[in-house]
């Protein structure tokens, strides 16, 4: 194992916290090579070894902050698919598109879509692929969520409305036509599909 560097002594899982700058460092370019690893070798082509030689990151500081590799992918991708909070405006319709183009953020990030297309394409072979999807798609919805509940508990929506039936007719164009037909999306791709669900449902 690589001898550990006692200045990257804080938690490498943890981003933000901006103690030491060379951790810091050490725990983006030991995610990167994560994130290369997963999408040209699959699950098993990320190890501690793997990722060290990749990244230059010493293996004992890795084993420190991620016992197991599945941790290290799991935090990957967790960050991969990270939608970034957007403010909200109380305006129904203008919080959903700013919720979408939140999402379809990530899905045009060049690691995120192609990290996707591997979880995707494996879930249904491999149980651990399966669980990753459920969890990214969990996180990834959560935003959206707390939209459309909110609109169910002050009457912008009809309260027997399934949630995730919601989500599904909101998401599921946006994650079909990028990775599925690879079409480009127009300006107003994301107001039309939010007004599509909005009409039969609103006064």
């Amino acid at each position: 194992m690589g001898k550990a560097d006692p200045k990257e002594s804080y938690a490498l899982g943890t981003a933000g916290r901006g103690l030491d700058p060379r951790a810091e460092r050490s725990r983006a370019a030991a995610l990167a090579a994560a994130s290369d690893l997963l999408i040209e070798n699959g699950w098993a082509g990320v190890t501690h070894a793997s990722v060290a030689a990749r990244s230059g990151v010493g293996r004992t500081t890795l084993y420190r902050h991620w016992p197991e590799a599945a941790m290290l992918i799991q935090q990957l991708l967790a960050e991969l698919f990270q939608v970034e909070p957007v403010e909200r405006t109380g305006e129904l319709r203008a919080d959903l598109i700013g919720e979408l183009r939140s999402f379809l953020r990530v899905l045009h990030n060049p690691k995120s879509e192609r990290a996707l297309r591997v979880i995707i394409d494996q879930a249904p072979l491999d149980p651990r692929y399966a669980e990753v999807l459920s969890a990214c798609s969990c996180k990834g919805t959560d935003g959206l969520r707390e939209i459309v509940d909110e609109a169910k508990a002050r009457g912008g929506l009809p309260k027997e409305l399934d949630t995730d039936v919601a989500i599904d007719h909101l998401l599921g164009p946006l994650v079909f036509r990028r990775l599925i037909s690879g079409q480009e999306f127009p300006d107003q791709y994301v107001p039309e599909l939010v007004d599509s669900f909005l009409e039969p449902l609103t006064p």
